[in-house]
C-alpha cells in the first residue's frame, strides 16, 4: 500500500518492563508493530538524528518546557536507582519500585523507553512540518497523557503530546495547537499543562466520573487559556452514538472554532467495548470515524497536518487491529479494507 500516513516506531519502548498480568505491557507494541507492518503501513523507526530544523534530537530541552526540570532528574534517579539493583542481581524485587503512584512501576528502562516515546512523537511532528506528509502518528509506550509537569501517575512518565506541541510552537514557530483526547480517560496531565495558555487548545472525550477524576465539563480553562479546555464527559456504557453526537455537535466544532495551525490527537483505544479496565462501549466503527473525521477537518483548518500518538489501549487482541481501523480513516479507506 503507498501510504500518505507514517507511522513512527522505537525499539526501545519495549525495555521499559512491568510486573506479570500489568495492563500497560511491552505486548501492546509486540503484537501492534507487527500487524501493522502487515497491512501494509510505512514504518519509520524514529532516531536520535532527525532532519535539519526539526525537532528530533531536543526533546530533553522541550520535554525542560512542560515538565518541571526537577521531576525529569527524579524520574530518571529513581530508574538510576532501579538500574543499579538490576547489576546487583536484586531485580526484579517485591514489591516492584514504584514512581509517584503504583500505576508507575519502575524497571531498568523506564527512562529509556520513556524518552523513546517523545523522540518518535517529535519525528512524527517534524515528518509532517518539513513536507514529507501530511500524517503522521507514533505509535509506543509508555502513554503520556497523564503525567503531570512534576508527578509521573496513570502508566505515564513523560508527556510527549505535550512535548510535541510545545516542540511545534518553540522550534517551527506555530502559532496555534489543538489536542483532541478520545482515550477512555482523561488526560488530566495535558490539559492542566496548557489549561492556562491560550495558543494550545485540549478537548477531551471520555468516560466520567472515572480515573484521574478530572474532566468534568465545567473545566474550561484558567486565565488567558479560559475557552480553550473542552470537556465532553460521558458516563459509562456509552458507545458510537453518544461519541458521534459529541463529536459532530461539540469537539469538531471547537477544533474548528480555535483554527489550529496543527492537530494532534491523543490516541488511547481503552474506550473499545472489550477493554478490560474501561467501561465503554464502542465498535471499531468509531474508531474508524474518529480518523475520518480528524483527516477531514485537518484538510479543512490546517492544511491536513494531523499528527496522533498511541495513549492507552489494553485489549491486546483488538489493539491492533483497532490502530489499523483508526490510520484507514485517517487515508480514506473502508473499514472494511
Amino acid at each position: 500500500m503507498s501510504s500518505p500516513m507514517s507511522v513512527f516506531w522505537d525499539p526501545r519502548c519495549e525495555v521499559h518492563t512491568v510486573p506479570r498480568g500489568f495492563p500497560e505491557r511491552p505486548e501492546r507494541l509486540q503484537l501492534a508493530l507487527p500487524y501493522l507492518r502487515e497491512r501494509g503501513w510505512d514504518l519509520v523507526e524514529s532516531g536520535s538524528g532527525g532532519p535539519v530544523g526539526g525537532m528530533v534530537g531536543q526533546g530533553r530541552r522541550l520535554a525542560g518546557l512542560v515538565h518541571d526540570p526537577e521531576y525529569i532528574e527524579r524520574m530518571e534517579a529513581a530508574v538510576a536507582d532501579v538500574a543499579e539493583l538490576a547489576a546487583k542481581g536484586d531485580f526484579p524485587r517485591r514489591p516492584t519500585p514504584m514512581l509517584d503512584t503504583n500505576d508507575n512501576p519502575l524497571s531498568p528502562g523506564t527512562a529509556d523507553a520513556a524518552w523513546a516515546a517523545v523522540d518518535a512523537a517529535l519525528a512524527a511532528g517534524d515528518h509532517v512540518m518539513l513536507g514529507a506528509g501530511h500524517r503522521a502518528m507514533s505509535v509506543t509506550r509508555p502513554p503520556g497523557h497523564h503525567c503531570e509537569r512534576d508527578r509521573a501517575m496513570g502508566f505515564c512518565y513523560l508527556n510527549q503530546i505535550a512535548v510535541l506541541a510545545q516542540g511545534l510552537i518553540d522550534v517551527h514557530g506555530v502559532e496555534r495547537v489543538a489536542i483532541l483526547d478520545f482515550d477512555v480517560h482523561h488526560g488530566n496531565g495535558t490539559q492542566h499543562l496548557f489549561d492556562h495558555r491560550a495558543d494550545v487548545a485540549y478537548l477531551s472525550v471520555h468516560q466520567y466520573p472515572f480515573y484521574p477524576g478530572t474532566g468534568a465539563a465545567s473545566e474550561r480553562g484558567i486565565g488567558e487559556g479560559e475557552g480553550t479546555t473542552v470537556n465532553a464527559p460521558l458516563p459509562a456504557g456509552s458507545g458510537d452514538d453518544a461519541y458521534r453526537e459529541v463529536m459532530d455537535d461539540l469537539l469538531l466544532p471547537a477544533v474548528r472554532s480555535f483554527d489550529p495551525d496543527v492537530l494532534l490527537v491523543s490516541a488511547g483505544f481503552d474506550a473499545w467495548r472489550n477493554d478490560p479496565i474501561a467501561g465503554m462501549e464502542l465498535t471499531e466503527e468509531s474508531f474508524h470515524r474518529f480518523g475520518v473525521d480528524l483527516a477531514e477537518l485537518a484538510e479543512e483548518i490546517c492544511d491536513g497536518r494531523l499528527v496522533s500518538v498511541l495513549e492507552g489501549g489494553y485489549d491486546l487482541n483488538a489493539l491492533p487491529r483497532l490502530i489499523d481501523v483508526y490510520l484507514r480513516g485517517t487515508i480514506g479507506t473502508a473499514l472494511d479494507a
